[in-house]
């Protein structure tokens, strides 16, 4: 089987992005958004997840991190559409639990081919690392929108805000690598009406 890559480049007058994922890589990462918290969460998303991620983002982050943290969701599920092609033979569902010391986070997703974000998070402070508690939910709804997938995301406790985002994001990648994985003894287009 060959790989299943996607490939995005996108410019506007706000952010230049870059990314290439590899769904059946090995954790492989090369990720530069000029965020490092971001960088942090992504990394954490992209080695739970056993993908291979190069993604680079020149943005506006003088500005604010909000344009370089959406685009990057919009090009990232992008380019998970783009690796992912008619979704034959996948396992379509894929849900994970992640703890982190005193957070636990749940990630359940459908790549059902209609867009969808349920996020529920009560996050403490407004920022971790430069990166504004509320940009979770924009990267998260525009990775879903873009991958066309519907995402449930649930913070069920946890009381340190950088503790809380990253296991969102450790859960999402785990989640999100058995959705991708092929199933065994499944020939087509995992949907009874034969598209997803």
């Amino acid at each position: 089987m060959s790989q299943r890559i996607g490939r995005v480049q996108r410019r506007t007058s706000e952010t230049d992005i870059e990314v290439e994922l590899c769904l059946d890589g090995s954790g492989q990462l090369q990720i530069d958004t000029g965020i490092g918290f971001f960088d942090h969460m992504l990394t954490a998303f992209a080695r739970h997840g056993l993908f291979d991620l190069k993604l680079t983002c020149r943005g506006d982050i003088q500005v604010d991190a909000h344009h370089t943290v959406e685009d990057v969701g919009i090009c990232l599920g992008q380019a998970l559409a783009l690796a992912l092609g008619d979704k034959a033979g996948i396992q379509r569902f894929g849900h994970s639990y992640v703890p982190m010391d005193e957070a636990l986070a749940r990630a359940v997703i459908d790549l059902s081919g209609r867009p969808y974000l349920a996020l529920q998070a009560a996050f403490h402070g407004l920022q971790v690392g430069g990166l504004p508690v509320g940009l979770v939910r924009e990267f998260m709804r525009a990775l879903a929108d873009q991958a066309r997938m519907n995402l449930h995301l649930d913070l069920l406790r946890g009381s340190d805000d950088h503790h809380g985002i990253e296991a969102l994001f450790k859960a999402c990648g785990r989640a999100l690598a058995q959705a991708v994985a092929q199933r065994p003894g499944e020939q087509g287009i995992p949907s009874t009406k034969g598209v997803l």
